[in-house]
């Protein structure tokens, strides 16, 4: 491992083309778990893969799903089909939430498509029902998850995508409540962090990129500095400002248009950022827009809980684990796990704990986690790790009740 280095996270705002779609999707994905307990539906049969596309005045919403009948329609040949009205309300009100009332992208006037299908039956019956393991669900596809943890920072995530997050969530929030010249800046921004580690450890921010969309014309990037400038240094707390720190704040000049106005957005296109912004590996998968059926999802989730509990446990600095499934089977292919020289007991003794502790197939992850509810939304901007657990069930993979179940693995 190397002791002195630059490492750099980027992140981005719930207004970037990008987020948009992906809080329309898991804002759709919320309302099929509200409409399948609001009339007795099974959340277990829930099945949704939504995606988004969203430009100049449009939204396209496409997938495949099972629904609950109250999200269904008869047309004019008697056939039942998938009711837009719904769905499109939902579009609308995250649209109006993240704060767009632009001319070329406003919640209210902008078109939006519904093409959503039933779920094909090929996946269906590898799904519902595994073949390796009797009443279990089988993993949605095949693919490999990691989850990630260490203690750079107090929610156990590495510090340059931890404080990047942070610096968009400040303003983000400054803005809707309208502080000040604060109140004057767009939805649409983006962050980038670099961290100087010296002997391993976070030291000093290097530089600091922020590009935010501002609606005064009139503003240049000294009139976006004096407004951001607070808001960063707060995000940042005690982790040092170097006295060569290179601030570049909106360094093109104008931002103006912004959002899918100026840029087209699709869900799923920010992996890095939703997850550990480059410090860990990546399966590939993205989480929006998906029930947890789908294990690019759920066993990410299970990954994070596992990594964050085993560094909580103390028994690293650091983990990464991954874990792989095949489609229509229900128990992962393998298990793995790093420490990355951290370790304070060895691998091979980690991966046998996990095995004990917790049931990583798709049914298992689901009850463990208590994931079959609409609890979403929230996580499709500013990370989906990192997060404190909520009241409502959300962020479930953030608690730390793991730690006494894994110490006892180690003893038995």
């Amino acid at each position: 491992m190397r002791s002195n280095y630059l490492f750099t996270s980027e992140s981005v705002s719930e207004g970037h083309p990008d987020k948009v779609c992906d809080r329309i999707s898991d804002e759709i994905v919320d309302l099929v778990y509200r409409e399948a307990a609001k009339t007795g539906v099974d959340p277990w049969t829930v099945r949704i893969a939504c995606e988004t596309l969203a430009t100049t005045n449009r939204i396209v919403i496409a997938g495949e799903v099972r629904l609950p009948a109250s999200l269904m329609k008869t047309d004019k040949n008697g056939d039942e089909v998938i009711n837009p009205a719904k769905f499109k309300a939902a579009a609308r009100k995250a649209v109006r939430d993240i704060g767009y009332e632009q001319s070329g992208f406003h919640w209210k006037t902008a078109k939006i498509d519904v093409l959503l299908h039933s779920q094909s039956a090929h996946i269906a019956q590898g799904v519902d029902k595994a073949s390796d393991h009797d009443n279990s669900e089988g993993a949605g596809d095949q693919g490999i998850m990691f989850g990630y943890a260490c203690t750079e920072t107090p929610d156990l995530m590495p510090a340059p995508i931890y404080y990047s997050h942070k610096i968009l969530q400040l303003l983000s929030a400054a803005r809707k409540a309208g502080e000040g010249d604060v109140g004057r800046l767009g939805p649409d921004a983006k962050s980038q962090v670099t961290v100087r580690y010296i002997d391993g450890k976070p030291a000093e921010v290097a530089s600091i990129v922020l590009s935010t969309q501002h609606l005064e014309d009139s503003w240049d990037s000294a009139k976006v500095r004096q407004v951001v400038e607070p808001y960063i240094l707060e995000a940042l707390g005690d982790l040092k400002v170097a006295d060569d720190c290179k601030w570049y704040i909106n360094p093109t000049g104008k931002f103006v248009i912004g959002g899918p106005d100026g840029d087209a957005g699709l869900t799923g296109r920010k992996i890095i950022v939703d997850t550990y912004g480059g410090a860990a590996p990546h399966g590939g998968g993205a989480f929006s827009g998906k029930d947890t059926t789908k294990v690019d999802r759920s066993a990410a989730y299970a990954a994070r809980y596992l990594a964050k509990n085993v560094v909580a446990a103390g028994f690293a600095e650091r983990c990464t684990i991954q874990i792989s499934y095949a489609i229509g089977i229900a128990q992962p292919l393998s298990i793995y796990v790093d420490l990355h020289g951290t370790g304070t007991v060895s691998e091979d003794q980690v991966e046998a704990a996990i095995a004990k502790v917790m049931d990583l197939s798709p049914t298992g992850i689901r009850r463990h986690l208590d994931l079959n509810k609409p609890i979403y939304a929230k996580t499709s901007a500013y990370g989906h790790f990192g997060r404190k657990a909520g009241r409502d069930g959300s962020f479930s993979w953030e608690k730390l009740d793991l730690v006494k179940p894994l110490k006892d693995a180690m003893k038995a």
